[in-house]
């Protein structure tokens, strides 16, 4: 019997870290197409230059899109429970985020269809509205975990909403995280705008980008400030790794102030995480000014990945707190799947996953070099 649990929790920390995993993949190169999608108005100050900066993305965005369908089919498969009860917690957020979404693929098809500037502008603006509200909402997801979601269950497991969706959409901590995603966004597709246009758009994007990382290095900070005053969850009994996936019973959960910071005073050593994020948000910029965009990308990856690894540090075990009754709160342990069902989606990440990996890197690597407007605007079957 001890076997078994000991490999149903090295599954659960596995899938953990794979959603982890993804996340960071959704925010580097998602929001590197919506970052070039919230700029487009800024570094394209004609129709070929805008032309050229969506030319830039174009044959990879919809790829991209892969890993926000890898995030959520993750959730689903390997933590039931957390897919059930945060997209029903999170449902009219979720409505208009897909709306905002559909925008991007139609805007690609239609927007240099008709010759015509009104049109053309408008596409424009619904670039820049399935950009930017879009990374809003996935940092804002995170501010509003971290503070807690008010939904409790009932004995039948019956889920039960608490809150209203305005309250995790427009509270300000959540308003804070939503805006270092733009920012961090912004750096991220200036960087890769500046990897493939030439002047002018290089240098407006590098002006975008810089602002973008300082942005969201101070951002950044103040949240740090603001967590280490905020009242976090902690496991005071119960929520063995080795539990049941029952929500509803077996652990008691206490809110504490600072509690989110409990990990990193046991374990100084993982301050490198947080500090090591806020250190490429500073230098990202400054490798940007210094006209060396691809060490600045890979930094700006860095960003990425250090701040959602902060976040996973803080909160672990917890997945999504509940605000209303803490004791119910989702955890890794009590809102997986079977272990069979664990399983069978880890043999086939190891498969799918580096395939996915492959072709990006290949896809990138066929299509590299710079692209420029005179080719873009004599090209009828460009975007």
């Amino acid at each position: 019997m001890v076997p078994i649990m000991d490999s149903y929790t090295i599954l659960k920390f596995f899938w953990a870290a794979i959603l982890g995993i993804l996340f960071m993949g959704l925010g580097i190169m998602v929001g590197m197409d919506m970052g070039v999608g919230t700029l487009l108005r800024f570094v394209g100050r004609n129709d070929g230059e805008r032309r050229t900066a969506l030319n830039i993305i174009g044959p990879h965005w919809d790829g991209n899109q892969v890993w926000f369908i890898l995030g959520g089919g993750a959730i689903f498969a390997a933590f039931p429970t957390l897919y059930a009860t945060s997209f029903s917690v999170f449902y009219v957020v979720m409505i208009l985020l897909l709306f905002s979404m559909i925008l991007r693929p139609v805007a690609f098809e239609y927007r240099s269809k008709v010759e015509s500037s009104r049109w053309r502008a408008s596409w424009d603006w619904a670039f820049l509205i399935s950009g930017a509200f879009p990374m809003f909402v996935y940092g804002a997801a995170f501010g509003n975990v971290m503070e807690g979601v008010g939904y409790h269950f009932s004995w039948t497991g019956q889920y039960y909403q608490d809150e209203s969706f305005l309250s995790y959409l427009l509270n300000p901590f959540a308003i804070l995280c939503g805006l270092m995603s733009v920012a961090l966004s912004v750096y991220q597709g200036g960087a890769m705008l500046m990897l493939r246009a030439e002047e002018p758009i290089y240098g407006r994007a590098q002006r975008y980008a810089v602002w973008g990382g300082w942005t969201a290095a101070v951002l950044f900070a103040l949240g740090g400030v603001w967590i280490s005053r905020m009242s976090g969850y902690v496991l005071v009994s119960g929520g063995a790794s080795g539990m049941a996936p029952d929500p509803i019973r077996g652990q008691h959960v206490a809110r504490v102030a600072g509690g989110w910071l409990a990990h990193f005073s046991a374990h100084p050593a993982l301050w490198i995480v947080p500090l090591g994020g806020l250190a490429c948000m500073i230098v990202g910029p400054l490798v940007l000014r210094a006209n060396r965009p691809a060490l600045g990308w890979w930094i700006g990856a860095g960003s990425w990945i250090a701040t959602i690894k902060t976040v996973g540090i803080a909160m672990f075990p917890f997945l999504m707190p509940s605000s209303t009754t803490p004791d119910q709160s989702l955890t890794i342990w009590n809102s997986c799947a079977s272990a069979y069902g664990l399983t069978c989606m880890l043999v086939l990440a190891a498969i799918f996953v580096p395939i996915i990996l492959s072709y990006t890197s290949w896809c990138y690597y066929v299509m590299r070099g710079k692209v420029r407007t005179a080719d873009i605007v004599n090209d009828t079957h460009s975007y």
